[in-house]
């Protein structure tokens, strides 16, 4: 095998979502590893069949999922120590600043050392690669500590004119030659990544250049005879063509939620309206997303300007808000926001519009840079780490032929592009703008961001019913433990219902509150508000149906129910299970059914995630932010958190890569006390360093015997005279707060289509005068599964599920585990078999991929 080959697919392993292979010396727990403005609506039915063909709704939203599976030879794995020894590396952060760029400049500096490679430092971006001298510094192991947590970037970035010019350009080709320097890691938006191609493209004539005046020696231009050059995307506008997430924008969503939850509360009190203004000149990613995040009243964004008499249209809908009993009505606009004319659409127009003619009181926020700033979220933490390790690889793995490249996420995979494609499909996109071709540049933009499109059309453009005849009935339910999101989840059941032209029932307590009769209609303004609610407003227990088959059956038929909407966690799935078990004895079950898995444990079979999930892994982010913060301050300390998730590892796996955790202690990766004595050895070493405290996450049901307080007391007894220990468990902490701007998102695109699925399974299932479903396709889960939503009947998923320990049998993010060790400096054992390959935008953006 080529060294080329093999070390694209060691690291490949790590990063799109490969398989650890564990070895009797390095075992699981070592851690050793009407609002919208258009002029002609499209009917509701188009709108809805849409939402049929979503296949890839939340990909731009959600936590990445890796797919592949790799096999890699021990030799092999040893050659990996070795691969960058010879080479050096440099990491610059350029363009506006955005939260996650410290972590991707951390998994580049340690997957760099890893390998063997140099790992220098370019402080200020391109103006410290022309200015060399301190500007370019050797980082060390040590130098990225305490930097997972911290917003913008530590290294700092600075508009640089002079690379602009040849001569900048010269001046930075020398500074990287005299340094050995020949890989270039480059985090920043389109205009940055286009500047280092043009860099790479000149190489060579610069190297002649400064031999030709003598500032470098024939050997050193000989040594450095070609420029790699590897981007990562950071912006948070999300407005890079190539792919659906970039750094930094899942953080600025955190930051515009938090404001709007706010400014919600003190409008409510007033009967105030609200504009806010989000940042997105060009892009209208952030406005877009926050519309659906808080359920806007109106959102304007500059890929589709409303209509010429859009001031009637916004008046109306907020009139009709208002009437309806809403205290408040939110308006978003995008700072790039647009008529069909081109003529800029501002804040304070709208402010004075609604003054005007409706005489509300109304006022303005600009959220400004504040979206820039804070903490990044878990998301970009590990979307920041998951690209770095990607960056070194591509690095190391380049050639001559070699085009540069822009590691992206398409849909839920890492991947690499051509970078000056995706600068060409970028720039196409404000080419279509400018002349005014909107549709084309809503297209461009990819089929995640019409996804989010059509769903807010949906929600807020449609006016809700009016008839009292209603098409079918369908009930509501929320199932097992609370969950952040469920509310949204329910919102967006109740109002897709009412706009299909059904009636639509909640129930409270879940199964046993079906059993009791506790049900009752919903309309439009009974769900008002629920989106940004945490737990569940309905009320969840877990009580199974099972024991009051009867009870159900008989309440089924009083309230006419058609068919049950289920949203809730590992309870929601068994529930569903033994309703199509009673099927058998109750022709009254015999009804569609959909499971919409809600629970923070992320335990649900038939789904990569759960609603819910993500807020508790942010909350578990916050917490050990704090508690490093304090061993930062002690020194020598470390610390032991139980996290929640019952026999599922998630959380504990996900929080201890976004924490930058020493270990992760899990049910589904066993450990002895071989392996915790292990990292205790690990722990003392560390203490020897310049970072003084560590972080170990432990599942609560990881292992029977090494439980929390035994943990704690080996690593108290073994640290004396070393480390302190101190341990915290998170509890149920975890199940509450407001949900993030994912579980959002999430939960109301799930609603979504979960009733539009139920609305065709009713049509489907109706014989006789009554409705009458028992094929093993009308009880589902709704999951989504690497790139898609997708339904699943629950009874094929009972081979796929571990009911005793109530998992799933095979999890996928137990593929990322390898990341969280190698950037904890343990020493793995890695088997892969397949090569990576260049993609080409142009075939993504014709096929089904979202560009």
């Amino acid at each position: 095998m080529r060294k080329e080959e093999f070390h694209l697919k060691f690291f490949m392993c790590m990063i799109q979502s490969r398989r650890l292979v564990r070895t009797p010396q390095h075992s699981a727990g070592q851690v050793s590893n009407s609002s919208i403005p258009i002029q002609k609506p499209p009917p509701e039915t188009d709108i809805l069949k849409s939402l049929d063909t979503m296949d890839d709704p939340d990909t731009v939203d959600g936590i990445p999922i890796l797919k592949n599976e790799w096999i890699m030879t021990h030799e092999e794995h040893h050659a990996a120590k070795t691969l960058g020894i010879g080479k050096a590396i440099a990491v610059l952060t350029s363009g506006g600043d955005a939260q996650g760029m410290n972590a991707a400049v951390r998994a580049v500096v340690r997957v760099g050392i890893f390998t063997g490679a140099r790992v220098f430092f370019v402080h200020e971006g391109y103006q410290g690669l022309v200015d060399g001298g301190d500007h370019i510094r050797e980082a060390t192991w040590e130098s990225v500590s305490m930097m997972l947590q911290l917003g913008g970037t530590v290294i700092g970035s600075a508009r640089c004119k002079d690379f602009r010019q040849r001569e900048g350009r010269l001046q930075a080709a020398h500074n990287l030659v005299k340094r050995g320097i020949t890989n270039l890691c480059v985090i920043g938006g389109d205009g940055s990544l286009t500047g280092a191609d043009t860099f790479r493209s000149e190489w060579s004539d610069l190297l002649t250049d400064l031999q030709k005046v003598g500032k470098i020696t024939e050997e050193e231009a000989k040594k450095s005879s070609y420029l790699n050059i590897v981007g990562l995307v950071g912006s948070i506008d999300n407005d890079f063509c190539g792919t659906d997430m970039t750094i930094g924008t899942d953080s600025a969503l955190h930051r515009i939620i938090e404001i709007v939850d706010a400014i919600t509360t003190t409008a409510q009190s007033h009967q105030r309206t609200f504009v806010l203004e989000v940042m997105g000149r060009h892009c209208g990613y952030l406005a877009l997303v926050t519309s659906l995040s808080c359920g806007a009243d109106w959102v304007f964004i500059p890929e589709c300007p409303p209509d010429d008499d859009w001031e009637e249209h916004l008046c109306r809908r907020l009139s009709e808000t208002r009437t309806r009993g809403s205290r408040l009505n939110i308006i978003i606009v995008a700072e790039g926001a647009i008529d069909k004319n081109g003529k800029p659409i501002t804040s304070e127009a709208i402010k004075n519009l609604v003054v005007k003619r409706l005489g509300y009181d109304t006022r303005v926020t600009v959220l400004g840079h504040v979206q820039r700033g804070g903490t990044p979220s878990a998301f970009d933490r590990i979307l920041g780490s998951r690209m770095g390790v990607e960056a070194v690889m591509a690095l190391l793995e380049g050639t001559p032929e070699t085009p540069a490249c822009v590691v992206s996420l398409s849909g839920n995979q890492a991947v690499r592009l051509p970078l000056m494609e995706c600068v060409q499909v970028t720039k196409d996109v404000t080419k279509a703008m400018d002349e005014k071709k909107f549709e084309e540049a809503m297209k461009l933009r990819g089929r995640s961001f019409m996804n989010n499109w059509e769903v807010y059309k949906l929600l807020a453009h449609v006016r809700p019913p009016v008839s009292k005849t209603f098409s079918h009935t369908v009930a509501v339910m929320n199932v097992g433990a609370p969950a952040a999101g469920m509310n949204a989840a329910v919102r967006s059941t109740v109002r897709i219902g009412l706009i299909q032209g059904n009636r639509v029932l909640v129930v409270h307590d879940g199964f046993e509150g079906l059993a009791k009769g506790q049900i009752e209609e919903a309309g439009w303004s009974y769900v008002g508000g629920w989106t940004g609610q945490g737990g569940s407003k309905l009320g969840t227990k877990r009580t199974l149906p099972k024991k009051s088959y009867e009870q159900i059956s008989a309440n089924i038929t009083k309230f006419n129910i058609q068919g049950l909407v289920i949203i809730g966690g590992f309870e929601a799935y068994t529930g569903g299970l033994e309703l199509m078990e009673g099927r058998k004895q109750f022709d009254e079950l015999c009804i569609p059914f959909v499971v919409i898995p809600a629970t923070v444990s992320n335990n649900v079979p038939g789904s990569d995630f759960s609603i819910g999930a993500d807020t508790a892994l942010n909350t578990i982010c916050t917490t050990c932010d704090r508690i490093k913060q304090s061993a930062a301050g002690t020194k020598r300390r470390v610390f032991i958190i139980e996290t929640m998730g019952g026999y599922c590892g998630y959380l504990a796996t996900m929080a201890g890569l976004a924490a930058g955790a020493d270990a992760a202690y899990i049910y589904e990766e066993p450990f002895t006390i071989r392996d915790l004595q292990a990292n205790v050895e690990h722990l003392v070493q560390k203490m020897k360093t310049t970072v003084k405290r560590g972080l170990v996450l432990r599942n609560e049901k990881c292992n029977e015997n090494y439980t929390t307080d035994f943990i704690f007391n080996l690593y108290s007894e073994e640290g004396k005279g070393i480390f302190d220990s101190r341990k915290n468990v998170l509890g149920h902490m975890q199940q509450g707060g407001s949900p993030t701007p994912f579980d959002r998102n999430f939960a109301t695109k799930m609603g979504a289509k979960a009733m539009n699925w139920m609305s065709g399974k009713i049509k489907e299932s109706y014989r006789n005068g009554r409705i009458f479903a028992n094929t093993p396709d009308s009880g589902c889960v709704l999951g989504m599964r690497k790139r898609a939503l997708v339904f699943q009947p629950v009874t094929e998923l009972k081979d796929q599920t571990d009911f005793e320990h109530r998992i799933p049998k095979e999890q996928w993010w137990l593929k990322l585990r390898p990341i969280l060790k190698i950037l904890a400096k343990y020493e793995i054992d890695l088997d892969t078999s397949e090569h990576a390959h260049l993609e080409h935008i142009n075939r993504k953006r014709s096929g089904d991929a979202p560009v």
